[in-house]
This record gives structure tokens, C-alpha cells and sequence, in this order.
């Protein structure tokens, strides 16, 4: 579990994450993406693994990112500029459950082909469900992650349905996993978005990616 967060770097993620964060692009197309001119961090993570929640609980609003009970509701990437600082990219979902293989396919190569080729892209965060831990699906995009050397860091969710022994084991089994992946970091964060578990240690090291203030 990630830890060894100090006082001063907390309270720069709580005020970066404090500032005016705004939707400001949404690409179905690699030819549609905006300007890359902020650092940027990308959320991976299967449909309903809640990616949209984080995005909210991270920027303290409650609707900023869309959520939804359908898997791959989002369906394209979407760009938020944070504080002009940092931009937050919210990935579509992959193991999508009711859309057709060449749309998954296609939707899927989208984001493969983003994370090779975005120059301003400081980290991905590959998001796992505390209630089920690491899938085939999880494995196969940090493994392009790792061919491509895209550094990520795995972010367990919901961790607030999951009795803590057995939040344990699964933080403990999947920090096993991360050993064969040599683009990932070592440390996990065990979020909450309902709660707020985790979510002040996020902030601070994301805070640590963000263009410095002037």
C-alpha cells in the first residue's frame, strides 16, 4: 500500500485538486484529440470499474465525469483540464459486455494507440475492483503498457465492499502480480470513492506530475 506521503506533499494535492477542473474534449477518434500541451494522466481500468467515480472523488465533484451502472458508457476519451496544471484523461472501458466485437475492437485500439503515441502522457493509472482483483483483460493492457514503457501505478476501487481481510489478501495478490510488469510501480493505492479511502495519497501523487505553478 502506498504510503510515506508528508504533510506539504498532501496539502499540494489538496490544493491542486481544489482548483477549477472543467470537461474539455472528447475524442472518439486519435485524429480528434486536443492539443497536447499539458502533462496528462490516463484512468484504465475494465467497464464499471469505476473510473468516473475516482475522477469525481478526486476533483471533489459530484458529476464531472458521467457514471453509469451500464458497462461502456464511456465510450470515448475524455479530457478534463485541471487547473490548467494538469489534464485527467477518462478512458473507455475495455471488456465491454454488450457492444459488438468490431466496436470493442476498435475502441480498444484507440486507446492501445493513445498510450504508445501521447507525448504528454506522465502515467496511467490501471484501476482494479477490490472485489475481484487482477483479470486476464487487466494483465493485457499493462502488458502493452510495459512494451510501450508507459509508467502506470494500479489503483484498487471500492474498497469500502470488501471486509479487510480480504481487502488484504487481493492488495497482497496483486502487488505479486505487479512483479512480471516492469513499467508498473511496486506501491498500489487502495481507494474509496464513497469514503474517501486513499484518495488524499492519489491527489498528492498526482500532484507531483502536474506543470509546477508559476
Amino acid at each position: 500500500m502506498v504510503s510515506g506521503f508528508d504533510e506539504a506533499a498532501l496539502e499540494a494535492g489538496r490544493l491542486l485538486f481544489a482548483k477549477e477542473c472543467d470537461f474539455v474534449w472528447g475524442a472518439n477518434a486519435l485524429n480528434q484529440l486536443p492539443e497536447a500541451d499539458l502533462p496528462e494522466v490516463a484512468f484504465a481500468g475494465r467497464s464499471n470499474v469505476g473510473k468516473s467515480s475516482l475522477v469525481n472523488a478526486l476533483t471533489g465533484r459530484k458529476t464531472l465525469a458521467r457514471t453509469s451502472n451500464t458497462p461502456g458508457r464511456t465510450q470515448q476519451l475524455n479530457f478534463f483540464n485541471l487547473g490548467n496544471r494538469l489534464k485527467l484523461v477518462d478512458m473507455p472501458g475495455y471488456g465491454y459486455a454488450k457492444e459488438s466485437k468490431e466496436k470493442v475492437e476498435a475502441w480498444n485500439d484507440m486507446v492501445r494507440r493513445f498510450l504508445r503515441g501521447r507525448v504528454t502522457l506522465r502515467r496511467a493509472l490501471v484501476l482494479i475492483d477490490s472485489r475481484h482483483g487482477l483479470k486476464p483483460n487487466d494483465h493485457e493492457i499493462m502488458e502493452m503498457l510495459d512494451r510501450t514503457a508507459v509508467p502506470y501505478v494500479v489503483v484498487l476501487t471500492k474498497a469500502d465492499k470488501v471486509k479487510p481481510t480480504e481487502l488484504d489478501k487481493i492488495r497482497r495478490d496483486t502487488q505479486a502480480g505487479l512483479k512480471k510488469h516492469p513499467a508498473a510501480f511496486p506501491d498500489i493505492h487502495v481507494t474509496s470513492s464513497e469514503k474517501g479511502t486513499g484518495i488524499a495519497e492519489l491527489r498528492a501523487s498526482l500532484a507531483a506530475l502536474a506543470l509546477a505553478a508559476e
